[in-house]
């Protein structure tokens, strides 16, 4: 695999970061974020296209839901405006992802979850099982946070099954790179108003 120059800067609207220590971050963390790296306009454009899908799904899958309770995972088009090259092909995102894994990954998936009022917290899971590597206890203890939450560090919990859980929240723009073998959850929508999201 070909180095990346791990000195090299990466820029966006909150700053300077340093590629080396995004890579590093999501080798040791098993995630990292990149605050305010997407420009708001295709993300918004995405979300106004997204919302008419996401309605047009619960009026026939209301009460089918695929995720838990009131939660949906829904596939996305790979047509503009829910599509865009930002989202994919961003210099970036991509020396991230490629320094701490290899310069031959692909993305497999372009989809999104979607707690709606009255969901529950997830169960702990990874979104790929190593062989013999077993998933996240059950028992695994969690405070309750907006957002999601991962487990840092080795990604699963010590011997007698305490962990530390760390919330996170995104703003708008914001892009949060995860191992598929980073143990994570999704949070309850919590939200008492209408809103899209």
């Amino acid at each position: 695999m070909p180095r990346r120059d791990r000195q090299a800067a990466l820029w966006n609207n909150a700053g300077v970061v340093w590629l080396g220590d995004k890579i590093a971050e999501l080798q040791d963390e098993g995630f990292c974020i990149r605050k305010a790296h997407l420009a708001r306009s295709p993300v918004e454009k995405c979300r106004g296209a997204f919302w008419r899908i996401l309605l047009d799904h619960l009026e026939r899958n209301r009460d089918k839901p695929n995720r838990g309770a009131h939660r949906h995972f829904l596939a996305m088009p790979f047509d503009p405006p829910c599509f865009t090259p930002e989202f994919f092909f961003d210099a970036g995102i991509q020396d991230i992802v490629r320094g701490a894994m290899d310069d031959q990954v692909v993305a497999d998936q372009w989809g999104c979850d979607v707690p709606l009022r009255g969901s529950k917290h997830q169960q702990p899971h990874v979104d790929y099982r190593r062989p013999l590597f077993a998933e996240a206890p059950e028992s695994a203890a969690a405070p309750l946070h907006a957002g999601g939450q991962l487990w840092p560090d080795r990604h699963f919990p010590g011997e007698n099954g305490e962990t530390e859980l760390r919330p996170v929240t995104l703003e708008l723009g914001d892009v949060l790179m995860r191992h598929p073998w980073a143990l994570h959850r999704g949070t309850p929508n919590v939200t008492t108003r209408r809103a899209r999201f």
